[in-house]
């Protein structure tokens, strides 16, 4: 009786490492919409104004890159989580140096006056580019 015992604790034992690494390989391939920024997109207050614009990637070279980052923070050296190409449209929210925070992947949000600072709660991806590769259209 003991080793039946003991042989149902070595198959849950078995069965768990065997979730974990199964966990653990899926974590390494979640896709960019699943993964966390590590410094928040803000949509800030400002009286009356809107709390956001629109942009356009512009400006990639063909025989460069071909797509500009999507960070998890304003710098190069926070992970990427995305790609954008000339022409996709994205939001603008914040803005730290050069870094924009920026929502994309979506038509519409709504940019109306707010009362105080919050993370952007919009609809869509997140994430920061450079402002190099962006030109305003408006907001």
């Amino acid at each position: 009786m003991f080793c039946e015992y003991a042989r149902k604790i070595r198959v849950a034992h078995l069965l768990a490492a065997g979730s974990l690494c199964l966990l653990s390989a899926l974590s390494f391939t979640l896709p960019a919409a699943a993964q966390q920024l590590d410094v928040p997109v803000i949509e800030h207050a400002d009286g009356d104004f809107d709390t956001c614009g629109l942009g356009q990637v512009k400006g990639l070279k063909a025989n460069g890159d071909g797509f500009l980052a999507v960070r998890s923070g304003p710098g190069s050296s926070y992970k990427k989580l995305d790609e954008l190409h000339n022409g996709d449209r994205v939001w603008l929210f914040d803005q730290k140096g050069k870094w924009l925070g920026v929502v994309y992947d979506v038509n519409q949000v709504d940019c109306s006056p707010i009362s105080e600072d919050r993370p952007v709660r919009q609809k869509g991806k997140k994430g920061w580019i450079h402002s190099n590769w962006v030109k305003f259209l408006a907001g």
